[in-house]
């Protein structure tokens, strides 16, 4: 059994990790911690409040509790605000107080971008424009060309949470680009899960998406792959690991 653990700002696309954990069909275990979110806005000042040492500290002991061997920030937006290297430092904060192996959603896109041999992306982020542009901004300070980024002027996660496929489809479609490797949909509070396959196929390309990409980083700090193909294709790299006995 490999147990994970992933700390989680707030309620918006938490059943995301169930049905992710579902879909892996292996021995993973996903245990999931919520975390006081604080200002729901997608601002710059609340979103580094947000990503606070004492609010993912808060945390952590219910995840050492769960015997958990790696975690990961759960957000995007409150990890790229604090730009590459400030990412860097809460990451290495995070571990210190964890005691194990720990990374955040941003990272996390930075490094599934490579396992799937992508350097050209588009963003569709639900973020208003001037946050989708930190964003874009990590992503070029990580090696990576961004080819677009649409913004949809979200300011809450409780908003983003009730999106449904329509619009997130509507997203998707208005983001891409045809010169673009991978799209890509950086909100943790997006449900997107459900959506991965469907994705990929109307758009002929790899979709990375916050919750999926979370969950694959922490997969990879714990130093295992699982092949699961209901999630999009980071997910069906070889090589193949079957299932530990």
């Amino acid at each position: 059994m490999t147990a994970l653990g992933f700390l989680y700002p707030g309620h918006s696309a938490e059943d995301d990790y169930p049905r992710i954990e579902q879909l892996l069909g292996s021995d993973i275990r996903v245990d999931l911690v919520h975390t006081d979110i604080g200002e729901d806005a997608h601002r710059v000042d609340a979103l580094r409040e947000m990503g606070s040492p004492e609010r993912l500290a808060a945390g952590l002991q219910q995840l050492r509790l769960s015997g958990a061997e790696a975690v990961v920030w759960a957000c995007t937006s409150g990890s790229f605000v604090h730009g590459w290297e400030g990412a860097h430092e809460q990451v290495r904060n995070l571990a210190r107080a964890a005691g194990m192996p720990a990374s955040s959603t941003s990272f996390a896109f930075v490094h599934a971008l490579r396992e799937v041999g992508a350097r050209r992306v588009a963003v569709g982020a639900t973020y208003p424009d001037d946050v989708a542009e930190l964003f874009a901004g990590f992503l070029r300070a990580g090696g990576v060309e961004v080819a677009g980024v649409r913004g949809a002027g979200i300011i809450t996660a409780a908003e983003v949470g009730t999106w449904g496929e329509e619009e997130v489809f509507a997203l998707a479609r208005a983001a891409d680009t045809p010169d673009a490797d991978v799209l890509l949909l950086p909100d943790t509070a997006l449900h997107t899960v459900a959506h991965l396959p469907a994705l990929e196929k109307e758009l002929g390309k790899p979709v990375l998406t916050a919750n999926q990409v979370t969950v694959w980083e922490g997969l990879r700090l714990a130093d295992r792959r699982v092949n699961a193909p209901g999630l999009g294709a980071l997910f069906t790299r070889e090589p193949i690991v079957q299932v530990r006995t």
